[in-house]
């Protein structure tokens, strides 16, 4: 099973946390996450990529069987850490391509995915882990097929604002633009209208009565 999925930047700053296991305290939120950093940023560059944590006691934190073995494994890209807690029930081969699938869905999403991407599209950076990983396990491992549903859920939400807010410009706050997509591509709300234009029509009826 998969306990947590973190990402920190090589300065130890968090920028997703999300733990599977329930923990038993509020307050090791922070501690594991700031433990874990500290243990593979202090690994050499040729390091193996997963490891074994007795150390950090972690069956003591999170809600699992004392006898189960922990093992943390991660991989850097770049700025960015991300790193998958799993227990014996995992392949750390299979997570290791499971982190690959994982960041090959956020460069499709955000085209070259950057930190500043997970920091202002944190809700689709989460959306993009639902669609891989639920309740702990491996949903999908296809980054066409999660691709694909993380765009039809992109404009679903995007319908959704666009309808409850009439005064919104037709491309809504999360555009293709904000998300580093063609701008000029043809989208179902492409016919809605600008704020002038919906103000406009409002202002020329009102003196044609």
């Amino acid at each position: 099973m998969i306990h947590s999925v973190l990402i920190f930047n090589t300065s130890g700053t968090p920028r997703l946390i999300k733990f599977y296991t329930p923990l038993r305290s509020p307050e090791l939120a922070t501690v594991i996450p700031q433990k874990i950093f500290k243990l593979i940023s202090s690994r050499p560059p040729g390091a193996c990529n997963f490891l074994d944590v007795p150390d950090l006691d972690m069956t003591s934190q999170l809600n699992i069987a004392s006898n189960d073995r922990i093992c943390v494994v991660y991989r850097n890209y770049a700025t960015l850490y991300f790193v998958f807690v799993i227990d014996g029930g995992e392949s750390e081969l299979g997570i290791l391509d499971l982190i690959q699938v994982f960041v090959e869905s956020l460069d499709k999403a955000f085209r070259n995915v950057c930190e500043l991407d997970l920091v202002f599209h944190f809700d689709e950076v989460h959306a993009i882990l639902a669609e891989i990983v639920q309740g702990g396990l491996v949903l999908e491992t296809n980054v066409a097929e999660i691709s694909q549903m993380v765009e039809e859920g992109f404009k679903a939400r995007k319908a959704s604002y666009a309808a409850a807010n009439p005064l919104s410009l037709s491309g809504g706050v999360m555009g293709g633009s904000s998300r580093g997509g063609n701008s000029n591509v043809s989208s179902p709300l492409s016919s809605l209208q600008t704020p002038i234009g919906w103000l406009t029509e409002r202002i020329t009826g009102l003196n044609a009565r």
